[in-house]
């Protein structure tokens, strides 16, 4: 029984490596059931049995090479942190990474782009975990002047955006130059700006409540109850 399990997930991993490969090699019109199946060495009810249909093949391939990107940047996000790298450079870091992985992998970034199949990726979630950490620093030096949700949707939709923007022109008008200036954008919204001050009282008051809600957690002299109301509070100063 054991022995069957192993097989049919090293027949589904051989599967998804190949139609990945041809994937990021020849795009998404060149994943046929067929022509997977065949550089699998499986027969095509195969892979229906195992997927489903072709859909559900390219939603694996999705999955499986978002998973090995989230390890990837996951490392980087414990080595910033090892080595107290500045909060915002290592944002910008985060940013080029997942640029980068976009334009050299755009079928598969334009599949994981679909509202849909991004709620149900697991990757996907754990990569928008992963800038949420990035945020949570970044807040917890005092030098966000958004609520850290807002930081967060703000980035990944300037992210995914300016890929999608970049993607959409032929090859030879590509300009990834665009995705840097969509990044100082965002940056010019959600971060503190100034020497160190805020613009006035207002924005002081609400750039303290985003530093002291992404500490709130490691609050250990309130209770469970008291943190939970904190953060209430904080989130609505944070918000105003």
């Amino acid at each position: 029984m054991i022995e069957q399990g192993t097989q049919r997930d090293e027949t589904r991993t051989r599967i998804v490596e190949v139609a990945g490969t041809m994937l990021r090699e020849q795009g998404a019109g060149a994943v046929t059931t067929r022509a997977v199946a065949e550089g699998a060495g499986v027969q095509a009810p195969t892979i229906y049995r195992l997927f489903g249909d072709k859909d559900g093949l390219l939603e694996a391939v999705a999955e499986h090479a978002m998973s090995a990107f989230a390890a990837v940047k996951a490392e980087a996000v414990r080595a910033a942190q090892d080595e107290q790298t500045d909060p915002v450079e290592d944002l910008r870091a985060g940013w080029g990474m997942t640029i980068a992985f976009g334009l050299a992998n755009p079928d598969l970034f334009v599949l994981l782009a679909d509202p849909e199949r991004g709620r149900r990726s697991a990757a996907a979630r754990a990569g928008t975990a992963l800038l949420a950490d990035r945020v949570r620093r970044v807040a917890e030096a005092g030098r966000l002047a958004v609520p850290e949700r807002r930081a967060v949707d703000l980035v990944h939709a300037a992210g995914t955006g300016a890929v999608l923007a970049i993607l959409s022109a032929s090859p030879a008008d590509r300009d990834p130059a665009l995705a840097d200036d969509a990044l100082e954008a965002v940056l010019g919204r959600i971060l503190v700006t100034g020497a160190p001050a805020p613009h006035g009282p207002g924005d002081a008051v609400s750039s303290a409540a985003i530093t002291l809600r992404a500490a709130v957690s490691d609050l250990d002299v309130l209770s469970a109850a008291e943190r939970t109301m904190l953060a209430e509070w904080l989130d609505r100063v944070a918000e105003r």
